[in-house]
């Protein structure tokens, strides 16, 4: 593999928390280039204002997927943004979230990344479910099968599954609720309610985000 497709597969590999797809496919990288022993990345968003802590995780997670392929030294740099300074600095110096905000953050960004997973799973498990059960699957026989089960691709679902220490595995249940417990009959359509809810939420923000970042770049290309 070449290392212009090896730094576009570790960009792919980081996805905007909030909206849970990559930033590649969202129009967020501006610039990716080679120079010298050099890899250098500019990322943009949306909008000036957008949330410092989803952009500083990207600013670090895209760094930090570059680091693990480039050979050379890695560059990340946010623009157009009114926390860019900080972040830039604050990445390039690994230094967290808290020490490029002093006293504007809670803790890490840890519990954050986690709830925006744990969002995307819900998500995914409810498309799965909707699927079944249009093709005549009952509540009763989604709360028996296993990942196993689903001859669809449950990639997406189980990769979230691993980064949240769920199990995720062929003879995992294909329901579980946050902490890995299986789903019940009867709690189940309440849950699959909720979890639609969330995965419009996503879709919504999502287009949203395209519709600016194109309105203020005058194109995603």
């Amino acid at each position: 593999m070449s290392l212009e497709s090896a730094l576009r597969r570790a960009l792919d590999s980081v996805v905007d928390p909030e909206l849970d797809e990559p930033i590649t496919d969202l129009g967020f990288v501006a610039a990716c280039e080679v120079v010298g022993d050099e890899v250098r990345v500019d990322l943009r968003l949306p909008t000036y204002f957008c949330a410092p802590n989803f952009a500083y995780l990207m600013v670090a997670d895209a760094r930090d997927a570059l680091a693990a392929v480039a050979p050379g030294r890695v560059r990340v740099r946010l623009l157009d943004h009114f926390a860019a300074e900080e972040i830039n600095a604050g990445v390039a110096a690994g230094e967290g979230f808290d020490a490029a905000f002093p006293g504007m953050a809670a803790g890490e960004l840890d519990e954050l990344r986690r709830t925006f997973l744990r969002k995307a799973h819900a998500a995914y498990q409810q498309q799965i479910a909707a699927r079944l059960l249009r093709a005549g699957r009952t509540h009763v026989d989604l709360v028996r099968m296993r990942l196993g089960d689903v001859a669809e691709d449950t990639s997406r679902l189980r990769r979230r599954r691993e980064q949240l220490g769920l199990p995720s595995d062929d003879g995992a249940p294909l329901l579980v609720d946050d902490h890995g417990l299986p789903v019940d009959a009867e709690s189940l359509p309440l849950r699959l309610r909720l979890a639609r809810t969330t995965q419009v939420s996503i879709e919504g923000n999502a287009g949203w985000c395209r519709g600016l970042l194109e309105t203020r770049y005058g194109g995603l290309h």
